[in-house]
């Protein structure tokens, strides 16, 4: 089943699990070579766009405002960024050439998966929930190759259990605000802190460490350490800051006497 006027995606309407079977292998030698990289819509998640940004060696600033587009991801009211495309013909990513993809090392997590997709964005180690299917493009001769794969197995070859797992966090905060109802809707400064800290990973370190976080805060020396020394630390951090902003829950203690000093000030 390929796109239609009812499915435009092509999504084939099997459920599948991690031990699902299919054949699948895309190379150069297959006639459609990089097609699949044009005229997509590519949500990206924190872990990309910090391996992303970095094999650019640019910031997260830099990239966001070279590489992105702002989004609302549906019945969640929460920004979130996609890829923006070439202006040309075809829509192309900007790191597809005709001998492949620029920084494949470093490519986004839904790219990892096709021709996969996965039903639900809730992840957590050792536990798996909803289901996988496939994307059949029209254009698409992958799935004519010998090689076999298990969901799992393409899952680990691709090195989408990884994405996954530094992602988990952030994927469960945004399963938990479609739950919400729809009335209940976001500050702008709510929205604006989960941009920051979601995405512009180095400027949100700046808020950490530049603004007065710290202060008001009760974080603790080793943690302090972590995440101004090791980026993956840092993002971790952003995802239970976030969970606290959005569910008031997890472990930051605000400091009292910090706090009414800065109110006193603001009174002032």
């Amino acid at each position: 089943m390929g796109p239609s006027e009812n499915n435009p995606a092509g999504i084939m309407p099997v459920q599948l699990n991690v031990n699902s079977r299919f054949r699948f292998r895309c190379h150069k030698g297959v006639s459609c070579f990089t097609q699949c990289c044009r005229g997509i819509s590519i949500m990206l998640t924190p872990y990309d766009i910090v391996r992303m940004k970095n094999r650019m060696q640019i910031s997260s600033s830099e990239f966001l405002a070279m590489y992105t587009k702002p989004e609302l991801l549906e019945k969640t009211d929460l920004p979130v960024v996609t890829l923006k495309l070439l202006d040309d013909e075809k829509e192309s990513c900007p790191f597809v050439r005709d001998d492949g993809c620029m920084i494949y090392q470093d490519r986004p997590t839904t790219c990892r998966y096709y021709p996969l997709g996965v039903a639900s964005l809730s992840y957590k180690e050792q536990l798996e929930e909803g289901f996988y299917f496939f994307i059949n493009e029209p254009h698409c001769r992958g799935f004519e190759e010998e090689r076999e794969w298990t969901v799992g197995e393409w899952r680990k070859d691709q090195g989408v259990d990884i994405h996954d797992n530094i992602n988990a966090e952030w994927t469960e905060l945004i399963v938990r605000k479609r739950s919400i109802p729809k009335n209940i809707r976001l500050t702008e400064k709510t929205k604006n802190m989960f941009f920051t800290a979601s995405y512009d990973i180095d400027r949100f370190k700046r808020f950490i460490f530049e603004s007065t976080f710290l202060t008001l805060y009760d974080i603790d020396e080793k943690t302090v350490e972590a995440i101004r020394e090791d980026e993956l630390a840092l993002l971790r951090f952003s995802f239970k800051w976030l969970k606290w902003l959005l569910f008031k829950e997890g472990e930051f203690k605000i400091n009292e006497s910090a706090a009414q000093a800065r109110q006193k000030k603001i009174e002032e």
